[in-house]
């Protein structure tokens, strides 16, 4: 643990009503006063948080909302019930006087897209669209036209001041189509001095090497596709419908990179080959500490056409104005849309676990906070849009904030809350990636529980959810959920009911709310995340990314602005 460990020592098991030893006396709420815990034979302690939860979660993901997508029915019954709980719990609208965030989506269908041409000493060679490579074009423009581009292996497409990496050094892509690895050099050595080892990193992601690439000025950017680094298979990459979404932004990314895209691990063996290496010699470059981009002999070219539509959706977000430091401020988030309806068959993606679940749970952190008295500082409640179609209501928040980012404190989001019963086990998603987490410590504790990291880091699960777009501004904040080590029914069984989900529900028509299940799990974990925003929201303190975390940067710059 990173900071706050005293806290431990502070906290009796059972004492619900006490505070930790270095944050202020909290207000009575019925956190506090209303839950009494009863303690049974496996030593489950029992808070049950709120009343309405399990109502919230039935209703968001019932037939009648449609599967909740974007701009549909499901996304106005969605806003309608939102805001009618705040306006009856006294939450204040936070845009003025609306609770809600326009959003402007633009959607982005390609009408054709020719094979990815590569030409090499006077002869041509072609990668097969979908089979061999999947190309798109980000800007909203009819259509893009790469001809003759050269090829440039980039390693792993990386800059990074904090870990001293810059696989960009002293080359200028102007013109060129840059060729990279995906995930980042700790995830290839296991070598835990290597950025974070095998856990994934910013740089590792592949939105981030497409943004980097734009950065450098590329004309196309292409990334190698392998299963293991990736954490996919290439069939998620080019089995589903090519259409894309975005932000409509004034500059129709004009920014960024006139290509994207990936090709296999077989092409990329193709394009090695031209300058005589193998995937794997070129892997052992990429590592090395004198590694220079190099050009792979070789030129892309592409056309990609469209046809695009716009949509509108909005964020809805509302507040407690803090009774001292009403500009400073914790957020509470969760993202309310799903998938909607399928167009053939007409089945409709409910999205119960995702994510009714975390909105049920927004939904009751706003409860519970009206019935006490305001915090010192302001709490913000933020259901964000379009996540399913690539974090954009977040995003779009991120850099049209309703509160200034550099005072919001930290943030809690809840994306597929546990609904399998109470778990021994509390998963941080992004280990040690902030001391947010130690927060929660003793929390935990009094629940009888532990902490613990999620299993398979390297799948860089940190960011593929809406709390990466405040991270991008240096925000810190705690994504986390009950784990798989049932109380009573231990690991195994928790371990096969998430492989059941995966399997079975995840973005399918099976993610259906369930009757029978279990929510004392989902009520030790929201108890959780109300005790850390409360104690967050009645101090002074600001948590604080790692040191030499890639968004600690971000977050001393942030402090500066507040200090001016």
């Amino acid at each position: 643990m990173l900071r706050h460990l005293s806290l431990l020592a502070a906290v009796g098991t059972f004492a619900v009503a006490c505070s930790p030893a270095n944050g202020p006396a909290e207000q009575d709420s019925p956190a506090d006063t209303a839950l009494q815990p009863m303690v049974d034979a496996d030593g489950y302690v029992d808070y049950r948080f709120n009343e309405n939860y399990r109502e919230h979660l039935r209703t968001l993901s019932a037939d009648e909302f449609e599967g909740r997508a974007p701009g549909t029915k499901g996304e106005e019954l969605t806003i309608d019930y939102v805001t009618s709980l705040f306006e009856a719990n006294g939450i204040e609208p936070l845009n003025d006087d609306s609770y809600l965030q326009p959003v402007p989506l633009v959607r982005i269908a390609p009408t054709r897209v020719t094979n990815l041409a590569i030409g090499h000493d006077g002869s041509d060679s072609e990668f097969k669209y979908r089979d061999e490579m999947m190309v798109w074009t980000p800007r909203v423009v009819d259509s893009v036209a790469v001809e003759n581009s050269d090829l440039v292996f980039v390693g792993y497409g990386i800059v990074a001041p904090e870990f001293d990496w810059n696989d960009y050094e002293g080359l200028d892509v102007e013109g060129k189509t840059v060729v990279m690895f995906v995930n980042d050099p700790g995830y290839a050595t296991q070598d835990d001095a290597l950025f974070t080892g095998n856990a994934m990193t910013y740089y590792g992601r592949w939105t981030y090497k497409f943004e980097e690439a734009a950065r450098q000025g590329a004309t196309g950017a292409i990334i190698i596709h392998e299963t293991g680094p990736a954490g996919y298979g290439w069939g998620v990459i080019a089995g589903g419908s090519p259409v894309r979404f975005d932000l409509a932004r004034d500059n129709r990314n004009m920014d960024r990179s006139e290509i994207e895209g990936w090709i296999t691990a077989e092409s990329a063996e193709k394009l090695f080959a031209n300058v005589d290496m193998t995937l794997e010699e070129a892997h052992q470059q990429a590592l090395s500490s004198d590694f220079e981009p190099m050009s792979l002999n070789a030129q892309a070219s592409v056309t990609v056409e469209n046809e695009f539509s716009y949509i509108d959706t909005h964020n809805i977000a509302g507040y407690i104005p803090g009774s001292e430091h009403p500009e400073e401020h914790v957020i509470y988030m969760a993202h309310w849309d799903h998938l909607g309806v399928e167009p053939i068959s007409g089945d409709i993606y409910n999205g119960a676990q995702d994510n009714a679940s975390g909105t049920a749970g927004v939904l009751s952190m706003a409860e519970e906070f009206a019935k006490g008295e305001a915090p010192e500082r302001s709490v913000v409640f933020l259901l964000v849009g379009a996540e399913e179609r690539g974090l954009l209501g977040s995003a779009w928040y991120a850099s049209n904030p309703l509160l200034p980012l550099e005072q919001a404190v930290a943030g809690i989001n809840m994306d597929v809350l546990n609904v399998y019963g109470p778990m021994r086990d509390f998963v941080v998603v992004g280990w040690e990636n902030s001391d947010i987490q130690d927060y929660a410590a003793p929390f935990v504790d009094m629940q009888n529980r532990h902490m613990a990291p999620e299993t398979n880091p390297e799948a860089g699960i940190f960011y593929r959810s809406d709390h990466v777009s405040l991270a991008n501004k240096g925000v810190p904040v705690l994504y986390a959920k009950g784990g798989n080590d049932h109380f009573e029914l231990g690991e195994s069984w928790g371990q096969e009911q998430r492989a059941i989900f995966n399997r079975e529900a995840y973005h399918k028509p099976a993610d259906e709310y369930d009757p029978e299940w279990d929510l004392r799990g989902t009520h030790q974990d929201l108890w959780i995340y109300f005790r850390v925003g409360n104690q967050l929201a009645n101090s002074r303190d600001w948590p604080q990314w790692a040191e030499g975390n890639e968004f600690e940067a971000l977050r001393l710059e942030s402090e500066q602005q507040r200090q001016q």
